[in-house]
């Protein structure tokens, strides 16, 4: 049976105030498949996910993303989330004066064209909270501000979890979590993997993987993907790093 693809990138150059960083990225991400996206800082990870998102300051000088066949560089950054695409954020921004409870409704029914009724959505978030061990106070802070590094985490994950995209783009969301919070995150990822969807991870280290198993993992280095492979990929960089694979790339992005 043929796969799906539902992200398609092929030799993707992009800019960042004129310089260079991604250098002829080539990637498809099938639905029902987990890909994990590693490599050091300043190899281009976040700048693909900020790319993919439609972020203005990226400026695309060659090549071509599909999201579901169609011509993803086109579409404006909103109808992008509309369609299915959500981005997770390395650094979460607060909005003081915003309480998350109201947060996530507008995201909703952004995300779906219409309005849920109160009851429903209390219904359904109630349910997405308890998967994710979020407690009810969570709902009246505002959004992000003040959270631990693993409450924005949980509020990211919550947010997905509500939003079911259909492809996730997660841009280290275990950066600062402790082991109790990692396992958390990780479960709440699990959770939302269907047949329909795929996510895209991308992480510095193995220890997340151990809680996400991945299709196929993927080194990125100097504005490209140098590797792939399965997951002992991500065991055998965790042993060996990253200067076995192309010691010759020596190339940085953001």
């Amino acid at each position: 049976m043929a796969k799906t693809a539902i992200l398609e990138i092929k030799n993707l150059h992009v800019e960042v105030d004129g310089k260079e960083i991604l250098k002829g990225v080539d990637l498809t991400v099938n639905a029902g498949e987990v890909h994990a996206l590693m490599g050091r800082n300043g190899s281009g990870k976040s700048t693909l996910s900020y790319t993919l998102m439609g972020h203005p300051r990226y400026t695309v000088t060659k090549g071509e993303v599909l999201y579901n066949g169609e011509n993803l560089l086109e579409m404006p950054t909103d109808e992008r989330s509309r369609g299915g695409m959500y981005l997770a954020f390395q650094y979460p921004v607060a909005i003081p004066g915003v309480s998350v409870s109201n947060f996530l409704r507008a995201t909703v029914k952004a995300r779906r064209g219409t309005d849920v009724p109160v009851k429903e959505f209390r219904k359904e978030l109630k349910q997405c909270m308890a998967k994710l061990g979020v407690k009810d106070e969570f709902l009246s802070r505002y959004v992000n501000d003040g959270f631990s590094g693993g409450e924005k985490k949980r509020l990211e994950i919550l947010q997905m979890a509500l939003l079911k995209p259909e492809l996730a783009l997660l841009d280290e969301t275990d950066s600062g979590l402790d082991i109790d919070a990692l396992r958390t995150v990780a479960e709440g990822i699990n959770a939302l993997q269907t047949p329909q969807n795929a996510i895209l991870l991308i992480t510095h280290y193995q220890r997340m993987l151990d809680y996400v198993a991945p299709h196929f993992v993927h080194v990125m280095q100097g504005g490209r993907i140098v590797k792939s492979g399965s997951g002992e990929l991500a065991k055998e960089l965790e042993a060996r790093g990253y200067d076995w694979i192309s010691p010759e790339l020596t190339g940085s992005a953001k």
